[in-house]
C-alpha cells in the first residue's frame, strides 16, 4: 500500500481519478482535486489554478501545527512555540514532504517551468502540498486535512528541528550573491527576567525582512535568517 493510502485511510470504492487512488481519498468535488495540481503557467484563472487552494492550506496548516505545539509543549512562550511552527512550515520543510508523496508527478505545469532545478522543484512540492491540504479541507472539512497534516509534517516533526545554523546560511548566501552582509538589529525585548521575549529583524543592503522573535536573542537571530533566507531563495 502506497504513503498516501496509509495516511488517508482505504479509498472509497467510488475512486476513479488515479490520483485519488494514490491519496486513497474521495473528492466529492473533483474541480477542486484539478485545481489543487494546476500550475499557473497552464491558466492564470485563479479559480483554475492552485494558488488560492494554496493560500487556504497555509492557514489551515498554520492553525493544525499551532493546536499540537500547544498541546505538546504546554509551559513554553509564545517564541518558543514561533520558533517551533516556523520550522515546520518552512518551504523547504513542505517541500520536502511534497516530495515524499511524489505530488510533483501529478502537477499539471508547463514544460517552461524546469523541475529538475533543486529550488523550483522545491517550491512547487510545497506549494502543491499546501494547494492539497487546502483542496481537501475545502472538500471534506477539517478531519481529513488535519489527519494529511499530522501523518506528513508532525511525525517528521523532529527532522524539522534539528540545529540548523541559519544566521550562518544567510550570511553564505549573501557572499554568494555578492551582496550586503546581513544586519540583525533587536526591535523589542519585553517581559520579566526569567521570561524575556526577543524581537529581531534583519536588514540587508536597504531591504527589512521579518521579524523573527525568541526566547534569547541567539534563537531570535536565527528565526529573522530564516525569514531573510526564504525571501532571498524565493
Amino acid at each position: 500500500m502506497n504513503l498516501l493510502k496509509r495516511l488517508l485511510g482505504k479509498p472509497s470504492s467510488k475512486i476513479s481519478h488515479p490520483l485519488e487512488k494514490h491519496l486513497g481519498y474521495s473528492f466529492s468535488n473533483r474541480a477542486l482535486l484539478k485545481q489543487a495540481f494546476t500550475h499557473r503557467s497552464i491558466t492564470t484563472e485563479p479559480k483554475q489554478n492552485y494558488e488560492r487552494l494554496e493560500f487556504l492550506g497555509d492557514a489551515v496548516i498554520d492553525i493544525i501545527i499551532s493546536q499540537e505545539l500547544m498541546k505538546d509543549f504546554k509551559n513554553e512562550d509564545e517564541g518558543f512555540l514561533t520558533q517551533k511552527r516556523s520550522s515546520l512550515v518552512q518551504k523547504s520543510f513542505l517541500g520536502s514532504m511534497g516530495k515524499k508523496l511524489n505530488l510533483l508527478s501529478h502537477l499539471n505545469i508547463e514544460s517552461t517551468v524546469d523541475l529538475n532545478l533543486e529550488k523550483i522543484a522545491e517550491k512547487q512540492a510545497a506549494n502543491t502540498y499546501e494547494a492539497l491540504v487546502g483542496a481537501i479541507f475545502l472538500d471534506g472539512g477539517l478531519k481529513p486535512a488535519r489527519k494529511l497534516i499530522l501523518n506528513t509534517l508532525w511525525v517528521n516533526r523532529q527532522e524539522a528541528w534539528k540545529a540548523i545554523n541559519y544566521k550562518g546560511q544567510l550570511i553564505e548566501l549573501c557572499h554568494i550573491l555578492k551582496i550586503a552582509n546581513p544586519r540583525f538589529l533587536v526591535t523589542n525585548v519585553s517581559g520579566p527576567d526569567h521570561q524575556k521575549l526577543f524581537e529581531v529583524y534583519v536588514i540587508i543592503k536597504d531591504d527589512q525582512f521579518p521579524t523573527g522573535i525568541g526566547t534569547n536573542k541567539k534563537t531570535a537571530e536565527q528565526s529573522a535568517a530564516q525569514y531573510a533566507l526564504e525571501a532571498l531563495s524565493s
